[in-house]
């Protein structure tokens, strides 16, 4: 992935194409009502909530960084005009988010601690030397050579005008979480949960690209593609976008469809699960419309930001009961970015896109992220 949006990508991981299918699960149990606890949030796409119940707000577009308190209460906490500021993660008494350039050539973690922020640890030059997902090959695999030769480019994003190629050099850090003392981070750009220790960076996995989407007739003319890839499969790339710890001591990933999100193709985005010491990745669950994040209860129930999901694609937190590998449930909220479940309660930012500004959403859930029911 280059220097696309997050929100404008998507990834055909249909990674559960391949998994065995998962034993029937009870529905999930209904949460309470939501309601608004904050709002003019400007896009507010990343989230973590302290033991005490603080919200810690990332205002990507905007280059902020935003606490709330909880009664609603917001302070700046960081401010980067003309950056991007995301993936905020929490620990202790330190609050940890990544900076960059729009263009993701410049990135850093960052650790807000006293008021003062310190650089942990240098993201776009671990890309730069190691580029992860160099392993991987995206695009077509079974063109012949005559309708490989007729790709005249894209300049939008050179690589959508090959029939196909190897990972690029691209760093998007866009969700984070602590455990310990190691902060893991799904990078959208290396297609890769990295994880920082003591300010070394390292690779716990790269996620494969996605299973191969069937190009329609005419389908692929808006990025200048050749009449004769029509019926031929593409592979894009996975795109994670957000990483947290399940009871399992798995790290769970959401995966953004890379490419079109058509409805010629359906919901595409995925949940996998990453073992942290082998880098293993199981497939959970699928069918998510723009999946941009995800919360995992203490009982294993997980919450998948939609952020077009629902059936007029405004937007929806799906809920996976423990077992089973598609949404149980939903909660219907417009256009969710970012989740996370604190004491019984799920955090939400939702309206996120607005031009008003986003809000911070509470969710009761009634004692179901402790219940052991499915």
């Amino acid at each position: 992935m280059r220097t696309r949006s997050i929100l404008t990508l998507s990834a055909a991981a249909v990674l559960a194409a391949t998994a065995a299918i998962a034993a029937p699960a009870a529905a999930a149990p209904a949460p309470g009502a939501p309601e608004t606890r904050a709002s003019g949030l400007p896009s507010p796409l990343g989230l973590a909530v302290a033991t005490d119940g603080r919200a810690i707000v990332s205002g990507n577009f905007a280059g902020l960084l935003s606490g709330v308190d909880k009664k609603g209460g917001t302070s700046t906490l960081v401010a980067a005009p003309g950056e991007e500021i995301s993936a905020p993660a929490i620990a202790g008494s330190t609050v940890y988010y990544m900076r960059g350039g729009h263009d993701h050539v410049v990135a850093g973690l960052y650790a807000l601690k006293n008021g003062t922020s310190t650089l942990v640890a240098d993201l776009a030059g671990y890309e730069a030397s190691e580029n992860p997902d160099a392993v991987n090959t995206y695009g077509f695999s079974d063109l012949t050579p005559e309708c490989e030769a007729q790709f005249t480019g894209f300049p939008p994003f050179p690589p959508l005008g090959e029939p196909h190629y190897t990972g690029i050099v691209d760093t998007h850090a866009y969700g984070a979480t602590v455990v310990d003392d190691t902060v893991y981070i799904a990078d959208a750009g290396a297609n890769a949960i990295l994880a920082v220790e003591d300010g070394d960076v390292s690779t716990v996995a790269v996620l494969p690209p996605s299973a191969p989407i069937i190009v329609p007739p005419g389908f692929g003319s808006q990025y200048g593609w050749p009449a004769c890839v029509a019926g031929h499969g593409y592979r894009t790339e996975p795109v994670p976008t957000d990483v947290e710890l399940g009871p399992d001591g798995w790290l769970y990933v959401t995966s953004l469809p890379g490419g079109e999100e058509s409805p010629a193709f359906g919901p595409r985005g995925t949940v996998v699960k990453v073992n942290p010491e082998t880098g293993e990745i199981v497939p959970v669950a699928s069918g998510f419309n723009g999946a941009t994040n995800l919360a995992v209860a203490p009982n294993g129930t997980i919450y998948v930001s939609e952020l077009f999901g629902g059936p007029e694609g405004a937007g929806q937190v799906a809920i996976v009961a423990p077992g089973a590998n598609q949404a149980t449930g939903v909660i219907d909220v417009a256009m969710p970015a970012a989740v996370s479940v604190r004491a019984e309660q799920l955090y939400i930012t939702t309206e996120a896109l607005s031009e008003e500004g986003g809000k911070l959403t509470v969710v009761p859930l009634k004692g179901t992220a402790n219940s052991r029911r499915g």
